[in-house]
């Protein structure tokens, strides 16, 4: 089955330490442990996470990993509200991850 992890990444493919607040996403495809495609989608979520308040942004998150059909999100961080938000959609978070983007998601997909 194959599953689909969301990653902040920066310009330079760097974990973006800012999950919420993430200019830019990766959504890998994973199936048989290998990532299948990488594409790089630039969200704005900095730019627009104060704009309406925490739970429409929550909602447009939310609303953007639906539609992606994401599985899993890897991050370095995120606040106890996100974290309950992708609990309830029973999302897997991978917490703690750093460096290269596409690296950790190999990573993660080799224990998948």
């Amino acid at each position: 089955m194959d599953r689909v992890v969301c990653i902040p990444v920066d310009a330079q493919g760097q974990v973006d330490a800012r999950w919420g607040r993430a200019a830019r996403v990766a959504l890998a495809t994973v199936d048989s442990h290998q990532i299948t495609s990488w594409n790089e989608v630039d969200v704005h979520w900095d730019t627009l996470h104060d704009e309406d308040g925490e739970g429409r942004h929550h909602a447009r998150v939310a609303k953007f990993l639906m539609d992606n059909q994401v599985t899993d999100v890897a991050a370095n961080h995120m606040g106890p509200g996100m974290a309950r938000m992708l609990e309830s959609m029973r999302l897997r978070t991978h917490l703690g991850v750093d460096g290269n983007a596409r690296e950790v998601v190999e990573r993660l997909a080799a224990k998948f």
